[in-house]
């Protein structure tokens, strides 16, 4: 596994337990750590925005290599 791949990872992961906390608890962790809508706190948002679009790549590479 590439290391982008693992950093992708990472952040969804991130992100995923960020709305499940806001889902069950309405607690924003990202908020809380960073500031209401901080540079810091977009930035972690954007960055997990980018990664969920990346792992949508996951799919494809695991078609192609059943196909191998």
């Amino acid at each position: 596994m590439k290391a982008l791949d693992i950093i992708a990872l990472l952040l969804v992961i991130i992100g995923a337990i960020n709305w499940g906390l806001i889902g069950f608890f309405q607690f924003d962790l990202v908020a809380a750590l960073f500031g209401e809508l901080s540079g810091v706190s977009r930035t972690v948002y954007a960055l997990v925005g980018l990664a969920g679009l990346y792992s949508i790549s996951f799919f494809a590479k695991e078609r192609y290599r059943d196909v191998e």
